[in-house]
């Protein structure tokens, strides 16, 4: 399962903000930048703080992508 944070690129945009600064204000690491960059999970700690600080809900931030496989087996 790949989770997606294209929302969260987008909301960036929208507010004017770099990667950098959502690093320096969200108090978040680089390499929970470079993970979600790769589509990578990362900790709820690191989703919340940068949640509080765009003052926006984990579902307005990312979403999964469940593999052709998954799917074909839920169903």
């Amino acid at each position: 399962m790949k989770v997606c944070y294209d929302k969260l690129w987008k909301l960036l945009i929208d507010k004017k903000m770099k990667k950098t600064d959502l690093i320096r204000n969200a108090n978040i690491s680089s390499n929970v930048l470079a993970r979600m960059g790769k589509c990578e999970p990362v900790s709820l700690e690191s989703v919340g703080k940068i949640c509080a600080l765009l003052g926006c809900s984990v579902d307005d931030v990312l979403e999964f992508e469940l593999s052709d496989e998954a799917v074909e087996r839920n169903f």
